[in-house]
């Protein structure tokens, strides 16, 4: 089935969308900025891509559809990867495989965007040294 007949089908009525205040939202898997659009969609492009936080909280985990497998074998048809180096590596790595490979370089900015907000998310809160009063710091006469 075609990509444009896929999204035709799946823009009004899919169970990943969420209407709100006037604006339309989805949920779908490997749908990097969670409009409700064909170029963002994971479920209507035939090459998706995918950001999620990897396993144990740890890492980025990048999804991507392989575009020549058989319809009969959809697990087969998912490459993940798990990229655990830190934010700067695994942006590189990210640029270097995907989008220089010519895998969807629309995406891009976007997925970087998203591999950004993961990490900083699986920071841990820093605990600041609590403030002491000025009534210690004048000077007595």
């Amino acid at each position: 089935m075609s990509d444009d007949l896929l999204w035709l089908l799946l823009r009004n009525r899919s169970s990943f969308l969420v209407k709100r205040n006037g604006a339309e939202f989805t949920s779908e898997p490997n749908n990097l900025t969670n409009l409700n659009s064909f170029k963002y969609s994971g479920l209507a492009n035939s090459k998706a891509i995918g950001v999620t936080a990897g396993p144990n909280d740890r890492g980025v985990a990048v999804v991507t559809k392989k575009t020549q497998t058989a319809s009969f074998r959809p697990a087969k048809s998912i490459n993940k990867v798990v990229l655990t180096k830190g934010i700067r590596r695994s942006a590189k790595s990210f640029t270097n495989h995907f989008t220089r490979s010519h895998y969807r370089p629309d995406l891009r900015k976007n997925a970087l965007a998203r591999i950004s907000s993961i990490y900083q998310s699986q920071k841990p809160v820093k605990v600041h040294a609590g403030k002491t009063g000025r009534r210690h710091s004048k000077k007595q006469k």
